[in-house]
């Protein structure tokens, strides 16, 4: 039987995209229960959100529990994407991540202002990213979890500090150390030279205080590498960067139009490079993903409106108009 759900249902759903905490899916969860109509075809669906309600409850109270064995530095991901920031101390990341995102990470003139991973929303256009300012490490030492930090993220992002000779000396050992945990950095549009143990990680090389004296750390970037160069102090390469990471995500933004209505432009839908009208289907809902008949689509490569099947394969910024 049809559940015949509300659009309202649809909108408040969205939410569920930006909940981190059990406390914040269970508001949503309970939410939802409130818009569904009461009737024999929504009985299996209430079921369910009430048994996510309950699932919640009971990772919150786990949580809870817990909370005295220490603070964990895992990271829950968030956003279209997470990429974590690397470097040497006093390397210029915080100021470079405060400088993106308009917040508060903690920055001194003294080394390891950074002691625990720090996670802040990036804005980019309509959609935010993770950004991860990770504890700075040497060439002799680096905190054992850093590295299941690193292999965990969407992306990394290596700092170096162009006008201190330090970070220059330290760049190579410091790739080294990463190596031995079996850490490889490839380009953002790169690929595994071979199929091994490694953990490869999208990745930019990104040169800080280029306002300042530069020692010249181009030359010890490896070939398939291009250093992107950043100054907070002047702004230069700062929105340039934040469209690197971007793209370094590999995810495409996909908006969701009801027919007879307009697109809804301020929450996009993100999705992997190479995702189809069946991918965004499954995101939108599941309903959506089983009855499914065709999609209708705007876009650069389609004309206004265009009729297309389940496996056509989407670009950024695409407009889907679903008809089950």
């Amino acid at each position: 039987m049809p559940t015949n759900l509300p659009q309202q249902y649809f909108e408040t759903e969205k939410k569920l995209k930006t909940a981190n905490t059990p406390e914040e899916k269970i508001a949503v969860y309970e939410e939802l229960l409130s818009i569904i109509p009461k009737h024999k075809g929504t009985e299996k669906l209430r079921a369910q959100l009430k048994t996510k309600i309950s699932k919640c409850r009971d990772a919150a109270q786990k949580k809870s529990s817990t909370a005295h064995h220490g603070q964990s530095h895992k990271v829950k991901k968030s956003g279209a994407g997470q990429v974590v920031f690397v470097g040497l101390p006093n390397s210029g990341k915080s100021s470079l991540i405060n400088a993106m995102t308009g917040g508060a990470v903690p920055v001194g003139d003294f080394p390891y202002t950074t002691l625990e991973p720090i996670p802040i929303m990036m804005p980019y256009e309509n959609i935010k990213v993770q950004l991860v300012d990770a504890p700075p490490f040497t060439a002799e030492y680096m905190e054992p979890w850093q590295p299941d930090l690193i292999k965990g993220a969407d992306g990394v992002v290596i700092v170096f500090d162009l006008s201190d000779e330090n970070n220059i000396l330290n760049f190579g050992p410091m790739l080294d150390q990463l190596k031995e945990k079996k850490i490889s950095f490839i380009p953002p549009h790169g690929q595994p030279e071979e199929e091994n143990s490694y953990v490869y990680k999208k990745t930019l090389m990104v040169g800080s205080k280029k306002d300042l004296e530069n020692q010249g750390l181009e030359e010890l970037i490896p070939g398939e590498f291009q250093l992107h160069n950043t100054s907070v102090f002047t702004g230069e390469g700062i929105e340039t960067l934040r469209e690197k990471i971007f793209r370094m995500l590999g995810v495409i933004r996909v908006y969701s139009k009801i027919p007879g209505k307009k697109a809804e432009f301020d929450s996009p839908f993100t999705l992997a490079l190479g995702s189809d009208v069946m991918d965004m289907a499954k995101t939108v809902h599941k309903d959506f993903s089983q009855n499914l008949k065709f999609a209708r689509i705007w876009g650069k490569n389609a004309y206004d409106g265009q009729r297309v099947n389940r496996s056509h394969i989407l670009e950024d910024e695409d407009i889907i108009e679903l008809h089950i």
